[in-house]
C-alpha cells in the first residue's frame, strides 16, 4: 500500500526488500534510521515518522535494480514516485545530504530540480543521521564522517568534488540540528 511508505514500518520494509544484499550500504541505511529516531525531538512530533521513513529510504536508489542515472537520490526519488509514494518524501530523499551539489556535478541538476527541495528541520535532521553516520553503520562526528568521504573518493571524483562543496551546507544543517536536540526539553 503505497500511503505505508511514509511510515517507518513501511519504510523499512521497502528497505530491506532492495538493500540488504548490498551489505555496508545495509548496514549504513539501519543506523541511519536508529540516529534519525534519536534526531526525532529536532523535528515536530507529527514530522518524525516521516524522518524516520526518509532515512530508511534515503539510500534505495543504490539498489542495481533501481539505477537509471547513477545518482543514487534521483533514482530512489524516481522510484519512490512510481509507487506513488508522498511527495514529500520522495522530495526528502531526492535532496537528502546535498544531493544538489553531486547532481551539478553529474550534470543532472535540472532532473533534480524536478523536486523542490525543502529546507526545513526533517531535511536538517535527515542530514544529521547521514551525516554522523559512517558507510557500515558507525557513530561518527560529522567532521570524521567528512573526511571519510573524501578518502574513500579520489580527488577530482564527482563525491569528492560535491562533499567538498557541500560541507558548509551539511554542516549547518548538523549544527542546526543538533541545537534543536539540545533545546528540547529531557
Amino acid at each position: 500500500m503505497p500511503s505505508a511508505l511514509d511510515t517507518p514500518q513501511g519504510a523499512a520494509e521497502l528497505a530491506e526488500s532492495l538493500l540488504p544484499q548490498l551489505g555496508n550500504r545495509w548496514l549504513h541505511t539501519q543506523a541511519v534510521a536508529a540516529r534519525a529516531r534519536e534526531a526525532s525531538a529536532a523535528v515536530s512530533e507529527a514530522d518524525r515518522g516521516l524522518l524516520i521513513a526518509a532515512a530508511w529510504l534515503h539510500d534505495i536508489g543504490y539498489a542495481p535494480e533501481l539505477r537509471e542515472t547513477g545518482f543514487h537520490p534521483l533514482d530512489g526519488a524516481r522510484h519512490l514516485e512510481a509507487l506513488g509514494a508522498p511527495a514529500r518524501l520522495v522530495r526528502l530523499v531526492a535532496h537528502h545530504s546535498g544531493a544538489v551539489y553531486e547532481a551539478e556535478q553529474r550534470g543532472l541538476s535540472a532532473e533534480l530540480a524536478a523536486y523542490e527541495r525543502e529546507d526545513s528541520p526533517v531535511l536538517d535532521a535527515l542530514i544529521f543521521a547521514d551525516m554522523t553516520t559512517g558507510p557500515a553503520g558507525q557513530s561518527f562526528p560529522f567532521d570524521t564522517r567528512i573526511d571519510e568521504i573524501l578518502v574513500r573518493y579520489e580527488p577530482g571524483s564527482e563525491v569528492h568534488n560535491a562533499i567538498s562543496k557541500a560541507r558548509p551546507y551539511l554542516q549547518a544543517a548538523v549544527e542546526r540540528t543538533l541545537d534543536r536536540m539540545a533545546a528540547q526539553p529531557m
